[in-house]
């Protein structure tokens, strides 16, 4: 087969995945062909690793509750309908807890003590530098340190804490001040086995099945490098084609894509998202997913 055969024989091929994906109009098959030719420099959704630390992992509770200017864009209906799905894909129910073991606890929400530091549990960071100067050798010496962190520990006040499913199974502690303090004299209790119960008020984020299957079903949600925001040809796409589209920094982490959400009933920008998905461009949904069965891990 010559050159120029295999390059018909591809280009068949492609148009008929582009029939198959419903692009069968002219404008939208031009842009899907536009679209898979593009070359951005296309990166993985960050997963999250183990760690004690909340901010470690990807800040999805905050679409609970979106705040309307959370997504940019050129239309506000666009931005108000993306938004509505995406929360959808998140959700939370409080517990209230009469004895709650303390032990049970192995993350924290405060500000990480050692920028760059790893710790998978509170016994990894009571051993640490950031914690070197705190000695609990007595009871005495438990009280005061979790009592620094817990003003109210001994008047039995609830202590709050969450969970998320993307975490696995790890509860975090909520508080932001002392959280050295507050780690070391869990990790002494559980050496010691002192059994140690407060009231807590527990919230659990998870996300939610059919909350993905519709924004599956209704958006193309991808992954895109900050750099395409100012590349001339996937720029032409969206804009000279006056597609619908919105944005929304999911992950608020340095370097990490910016999700873009194509409506899949616009035929255009449905052709838009089939075709950045060959050119590389990560599912968003599909990442939510494997975070998702973590709750398992």
């Amino acid at each position: 087969m010559s050159l120029s055969d295999s390059t018909t024989s591809l280009a068949s091929r492609f148009s008929a995945l582009a029939q198959r994906l419903g692009l069968s109009g002219r404008g939208s098959r031009l842009v899907f062909e536009r679209a898979r030719k593009l070359r951005l420099p296309f990166i993985a959704m960050p997963v999250p690793r183990q760690s004690i630390w909340w901010q470690d992992g990807p800040p999805l509770q905050r679409l609970v509750d979106l705040p309307r200017d959370a997504f940019s864009g050129p239309v506000q209906e666009d931005k108000a309908a993306a938004r509505a799905a995406f929360m959808q894909v998140v959700e939370h129910q409080h517990e209230q807890l009469a004895h709650f073991d303390l032990r049970q606890i192995d993350g924290l929400c405060g500000q990480p003590l050692e920028r760059g530091g790893t710790h998978s549990n509170f016994e990894e960071l009571a051993a640490s530098p950031a914690c070197r100067n705190l000695r609990i050798i007595s009871y005495k010496d438990f009280l005061r340190t979790i009592s620094r962190a817990l003003p109210r520990f001994l008047a039995g006040d609830p202590i709050e804490l969450c969970q998320a499913s993307w975490h696995g199974k790890r509860i975090f502690w909520t508080g932001e001040q002392h959280v050295e303090d507050f780690a070391s004299a869990i990790a002494y209790a559980r050496l010691r086995g002192l059994e140690v119960n407060l009231p807590a008020k527990l919230t659990r984020y998870h996300l939610s099945t059919s909350g993905l299957s519709q924004l599956k079903q209704q958006y193309h949600s991808l992954g895109m490098p900050s750099q395409a925001w100012s590349d001339p040809a996937f720029m032409g796409l969206l804009l000279d084609n006056r597609l619908p589209y919105a944005r929304l920094s999911l992950l608020r982490i340095a370097g990490a894509p910016e999700v873009l959400m194509l409506p899949k009933a616009s035929a255009e920008a449905n052709a838009l998202g089939e075709g950045l998905r060959l050119a590389g461009a990560p599912d968003v949904v599909t990442y939510l997913e494997h975070l998702q069965r973590r709750e398992l891990a």
